[in-house]
């Protein structure tokens, strides 16, 4: 089992950012040093834990977002008007590459800025379960769509054909309301889009749920747009949850919720949606989620590490803390709050990415490290910088549908 020191960084831990020997034996983060340990040396570095995006659509990241004129006043609108977006060719150019290319692609996106960890909400590719898949994924809990695109009432016909294509699958609003959430395990979460709207069908999706006895302490609603303050108040008396997705809020429906009720009740994640209707990634959601809300840079690093894996269920990831999961991102420290100086970075800005304590991607200096943990690296081009990404990862197929990335330096 091999073992790292790293020395020389300021680790970001929930308590307190600290410079302190970061210890990591196999793939987990250890308490203290294993003997015949690696030294790598960090100093001028800031460690964050892998970041968590609790809601991702990773087989649609690169299918063409609808070229709306104005906000939609609920998403079943946006779907209906994405019918005839379908003849668009560069959507059904989209359509064609395989859905487990896609899943892939949309797993590249998530790891290149930093995500170590995904919620997928859609149903589930084999490919998923490909052991060298790029991101850690949820994969105890239960789900369905929404309220208006479950099965028992769903969209019918061509609309609904026509959207299965976007994840590969005939069905692609997951099992009926009700039995989904009965038959999810215990203690897991059951995740389903809610109140994605301002108008009065968003805002009555909440006390629909609650009649039907969907809303519970392991409930965890999609965006909640349409949740007022008394509807806020019941998803914290009823110890639920919501993911908070600014990006595609503001970009679908002109609008997003206010997080702070939410937040200090530690019943808030962020999420990325999919570039379908969000942003580009998750370091792009921090930044867009700091300029509409009231929520300081250390609270949205929170947000994206620990929340994010409490409110997933996930307790060994999210944080650089004896016992999880080796994950971390890497980032040089320019002297600046270690949260402000995260929010200012873009991706090609991220030193490197480790997942299970072995690089992902990471800057060529990093070359050592790759060869410490056995990890074959191909040279890439990110965003125009030159990269080393471990092979494995290296689908170029995948790579193809990412913008930005280059196989091959």
């Amino acid at each position: 089992m091999s073992a790292l020191l790293l020395t020389g960084a300021i680790v970001v831990r929930p308590d307190a950012p600290a410079r302190a020997p970061l210890h990591i034996v196999g793939d987990v983060i250890a308490g203290e040093a294993a003997a015949g340990a690696k030294q790598i040396d960090l100093a001028g570095h800031l460690v964050f834990p892998g970041l968590v995006n609790a809601h991702d659509h990773l087989a649609v990241n690169a299918v063409t977002p609808l070229r709306a004129r104005t906000p939609f006043p609920n998403s079943y609108l946006w779907a209906e008007a994405f019918a005839a977006h379908f003849r668009d060719p560069e959507v059904e150019k989209a359509l064609a590459v395989p859905a487990a290319i896609r899943c892939w692609q949309g797993g590249l996106k998530n790891l290149l800025a930093g995500a170590t960890t995904v919620a997928h909400h859609d149903p589930w590719d084999p490919i998923l379960d490909d052991p060298h898949f790029p991101v850690r994924l949820l994969r105890r809990f239960g789900w369905c769509h929404s309220l208006g695109q479950a099965p028992r009432d769903g969209l019918l016909g061509t609309l609904r054909d026509r959207l299965g294509r976007l994840v590969g699958r005939a069905s692609p609003f997951g099992p009926p309301l009700v039995k989904s959430f009965a038959e999810t395990p215990p203690g897991a979460p059951w995740i389903l889009h809610l109140g994605e709207g301002t108008d009065q069908v968003a805002r009555g999706e909440l006390a629909a749920l609650e009649t039907v006895g969907c809303l519970a302490a392991n409930t965890v609603l999609v965006h909640g747009v349409g949740l007022g303050p008394a509807d806020m108040a019941r998803v914290v008396e009823r110890g639920a949850a919501v993911v908070w997705c600014p990006s595609s809020n503001l970009a679908l429906l002109g609008a997003t919720i206010a997080p702070r009720r939410l937040f200090d009740a530690r019943r808030l994640a962020l999420g990325t949606d999919s570039r379908l209707s969000g942003g580009r990634d998750l370091l792009d959601e921090l930044r867009v989620a700091a300029a509409h809300g009231d929520l300081t840079p250390a609270e949205l690093v929170q947000l994206a590490t620990v929340d994010g894996a409490r409110i997933l269920a996930m307790p060994g990831v999210g944080a650089l803390v004896p016992g999880c999961r080796a994950d971390a991102l890497i980032v040089r420290d320019d002297g600046s709050a270690p949260a402000s100086r995260l929010l200012a970075c873009r991706r090609a800005d991220l030193c490197a990415v480790v997942r299970d304590g072995r690089p992902a991607i990471a800057d060529p200096d990093f070359a050592p490290w790759f060869a410490a943990t056995g990890v074959e690296a191909a040279a890439v081009t990110l965003d125009g910088r030159p990269k080393l990404l471990a092979r494995a990862f290296a689908r170029p197929e995948a790579a193809a549908l990412e913008p930005g990335l280059l196989l091959g330096g």
